[in-house]
């Protein structure tokens, strides 16, 4: 165990070197990325400045719901980035030099490629958040800090087991499927504004078939204390961000049915 945070470390270390060589291109890339994602809040500020309230939320609290999964996704998009350019492994046969190593596939996938610039989207999250939360003078319990805690690392486990499933299927299909980016940065797209406000179908299926709910909308229930919060199971709330790290578990089994059917192109 030691050995392999250790590895890791070293592959993190290696990747901020590669990026700091080029670093007017990676302050651009992050700039970037938080001026795309300033947009997207204003777009939603401006929603919210000509309806006032969507199905009963206030600014403040959408904009708490939003830097929960903007953060969430920075984290969970810079981590696992490996995994998202994984099919190109496969059709160069890059993995079989992978698994000739002594060393565990997953920890090597995600060594490939760490992308450091989403920083700007983790900024520009966290700002919202903080803004967020000083709108509403949210008092922060220890519990309530905890969960928001839980459910920012419950989301990054989330968004990298939707990686690591993505990556999976490629052993069967060798390219990448797009699909997956409508749960990832559509995922986020839909995740930034309270799930109440979507249809019940809709809501069905990004509670029961993607865990997408359980990322930041059932946590902030408590985080906020919403009405709506004790309609609701008890402890639902607080033991929501384990559900995102129970998806990435099936989703790293997956990975590893995957490996063992793994065949070579042959490039």
């Amino acid at each position: 165990m030691t050995g392999t945070i250790g590895l890791y470390i070293k592959y993190v270390a290696i990747a901020i070197r590669a990026q700091m060589q080029y670093r007017l291109s990676f302050v651009m890339s992050a700039i970037g990325n938080l001026l795309g994602t300033a947009m997207e809040f204003l777009m939603m500020w401006a929603l919210f400045d000509r309806f006032k309230t969507l199905n009963g939320w206030s600014l403040p609290e959408a904009a708490v719901i939003y830097g929960i999964v903007h953060v969430a996704f920075a984290i969970g998009e810079t981590i696992p980035r490996g995994f998202d350019v994984f099919p190109g492994m496969i059709k160069s046969g890059d993995f079989d030099r992978i698994l000739l190593r002594p060393r565990n596939t997953v920890l090597q996938i995600l060594g490939q490629e760490i992308q450091f610039s989403k920083v700007g989207r983790l900024a520009q999250g966290l700002c919202v958040l903080l803004w967020g939360a000083s709108a509403l003078h949210i008092i922060w319990t220890p519990a309530k800090i905890a969960l928001t805690i839980g459910a920012i690392i419950g989301g990054v486990c989330f968004f990298f087991g939707l990686f690591v499933l993505q990556a999976t299927m490629a052993f069967w299909t060798i390219d990448s499927l797009e699909i997956i980016n409508t749960l990832t940065d559509g995922g986020v797209e839909t995740a930034q504004f309270p799930i109440s406000i979507y249809r019940p179908w809709f809501r069905r299926f990004f509670t029961f078939v993607v865990p997408l709910a359980f990322v930041n909308y059932f946590p902030s229930l408590a985080i906020l204390d919403r009405p709506e919060n004790a309609t609701l199971p008890a402890l639902l709330s607080w033991i929501a961000p384990g559900v995102g790290v129970a998806f990435l578990i099936v989703c790293l089994q997956a990975w590893k049915i995957g490996v063992r059917h793994y065949c070579s192109t042959g490039s």
